[in-house]
C-alpha cells in the first residue's frame, strides 16, 4: 500500500509539474507590443512630414532671404545704401547673386535718372534760354554717352575683365564731373532749381555713386559670393 501511495504522490507533483510548465497567456505582452509598434509608426509618419513641409514652403522664403542678402552684401558698399536696395529690389524675383547684374541694374537706374534731369533741363531751357542750362544739356549728353558704355560692356563678353572693369569707373566717374560740373555752372549765374529739378539731382547723383561704388568693389563681391571671375 506504502508503493501504491508512493506513486499517487508522484502522480500529483508530476501533474502539478505539468500545469506549471504550460504557458500562460501572453494578452498583455501582444498589448505591449502592438503599442510600441503604433509609437514606432506614429513617430516616423511625423517625421515624414516634417521633412515635406521643411523641403516644401521654406524653399521659396529661403531663395527670398539670400537674394535680399546679396543685395545688402552690395549695397553695403555704397554711400547711399537705401537708395541702392530700392534701385536693385526688383532682383529680388530673380534670385540673382551676380553682382554684374546688379551693377547693370544700377547703371540703368543712373541712366534713367539723368534722362528725366536732362528732360527737365531742357523744357527750361526752351522756356527761358540760359547759356548755363545749354551747357548742362551738353554734359548731361556726354554723361549719358559714358554711362551707356558702361552698361554696354557689363553685357559684353567675356563679362568684366579686369580691363573692363578700370574703363567702367573711369566712364562713371567722368558722368559724375560732367553733373558736378553743370551745378557750379548754374551756381556761378546764381539760378535756384526748382523741388522736381533738385530731387531729380539728388536722384541721379546718388545712383551713379552706387554705381561707382559697386565696380570700385567687383573683386570683393564676387569673392564674397563665391564665384569665378570671367
Amino acid at each position: 500500500m506504502a508503493s501504491v501511495n508512493h506513486f499517487k504522490g508522484y502522480d500529483k507533483v508530476s501533474q502539478s509539474h505539468l500545469e506549471n510548465q504550460n504557458p500562460r497567456p501572453k494578452t498583455a505582452t501582444r498589448r505591449s507590443t502592438t503599442a510600441v509598434i503604433l509609437i514606432v509608426i506614429a513617430a516616423i509618419l511625423i517625421f515624414a512630414l516634417v521633412i515635406a513641409l521643411t523641403l516644401q514652403a521654406p524653399i521659396k522664403d529661403k531663395d527670398t532671404t539670400n537674394s535680399a542678402e546679396s543685395i545688402k552684401a552690395v549695397c553695403n558698399v555704397t554711400r547711399y545704401p537705401e537708395s541702392c536696395f530700392a534701385a536693385l529690389s526688383p532682383l529680388n524675383a530673380s534670385k540673382s547673386r551676380d553682382p554684374e547684374a546688379f551693377l547693370d541694374l544700377s547703371l540703368r537706374v543712373s541712366i534713367t535718372h539723368l534722362s528725366n534731369l536732362s528732360s527737365s533741363f531742357r523744357s527750361l531751357n526752351d522756356l527761358h534760354p540760359q547759356p548755363a542750362l545749354k551747357d548742362c544739356l551738353t554734359l548731361f549728353d556726354d554723361a549719358l554717352n559714358r554711362l551707356n558704355d558702361s552698361a554696354s560692356a557689363t553685357k559684353a563678353q567675356p563679362g568684366l575683365t579686369k580691363e573692363k572693369i578700370n574703363d567702367i569707373q573711369t566712364w562713371i566717374s567722368a558722368a559724375m564731373t560732367d553733373q558736378e560740373t553743370c551745378n557750379d555752372g548754374l551756381e556761378e549765374m546764381g539760378w535756384t532749381a526748382g523741388d522736381e529739378v533738385k530731387s531729380q539731382t539728388r536722384s541721379f547723383k546718388e545712383s551713379v555713386s552706387n554705381s561707382l561704388a559697386i565696380v570700385a568693389n567687383m573683386q570683393n563681391l564676387v569673392q564674397k559670393f563665391g564665384l569665378t571671375r570671367h
